[in-house]
């Protein structure tokens, strides 16, 4: 079964600073049949203008994490936690008991585009605390690179919750293949460029569940950025 989400069918929050589309559903935006896919709770996907951005304020319970495509994104948080995150990097934040925290577009000339996702994580009332990672995006472009997981295995960040969290790069017409265990489903998200996904033609922005399936098949792509999400 493949549950296809457009790109123009997002919901959208547009101020002066920011232009949000949310793939599920966030803030103003409610559609009940878009509640979010399996733990996977938002994935928004944002743009800032120079110099701007979130004041702070606060989460609890959730695992967020931030994305950059373009530019760099300032943040900073309550335990004491901050950095710049940049094209390459994974960022992490454990709201748990509750943290308070703010983003800005780090520059004060050119825009940041990111995504944030939220993961809904099987424990409440962690510890927050905050992490950012590097990978390598040359890898990228060879395989599946993984940006967190449970176990924070092959250097990825440690989430509480059974998911994987995938990134790859496929230039033009390239394929590659990613299996999914017995009762696994799967999110991909379309973060640039365009590709088939087990058949189906997603342009950027796109999204795509996936349940009963055995694996990911990506091809046809024309140098696209792919995120997927492995969950139970």
């Amino acid at each position: 079964m493949i549950d296809i989400r457009r790109a123009e069918e997002r919901g959208r929050t547009r101020w002066e600073w920011l232009d949000s589309r949310h793939t599920f559903s966030f803030g103003d935006y409610h559609d009940p049949e878009r509640m979010g896919f399996r733990a996977l709770r938002v994935l928004n996907d944002d743009r800032v203008k120079p110099g701007q951005g979130f004041g702070t304020h606060g989460h609890r319970d959730m695992e967020i994490l931030s994305y950059v495509l373009e530019g760099a994104l300032a943040h900073k948080d309550s335990t004491g936690g901050g950095g710049i995150i940049r094209p390459g990097e994974i960022q992490f934040m454990r709201a748990g008991s509750g943290v308070t925290h703010s983003e800005y577009n780090h520059s004060k000339v050119d825009p940041v585009h990111f995504l944030q996702v939220w993961i809904v994580p099987d424990k409440r009332g962690l510890t927050p605390t905050y992490g950012q990672q590097a990978f390598d995006p040359e890898r990228a472009k060879r395989s599946f690179v993984l940006l967190a997981s449970r176990d924070g295995r092959e250097g990825s960040v440690q989430v509480e919750q059974d998911v994987s969290v995938w990134m790859t790069l496929l230039g033009k017409d390239e394929s590659r293949e990613l299996p999914l265990g017995p009762g696994r489903h799967a999110w991909v998200h379309m973060a640039r460029g365009s590709a088939w996904v087990n058949g189906t033609p997603l342009r950027e922005g796109d999204g795509s569940g996936l349940s009963g399936e055995a694996g990911l098949k990506l091809n046809r792509a024309d140098a696209a950025e792919i995120l997927v999400f492995d969950l139970k």
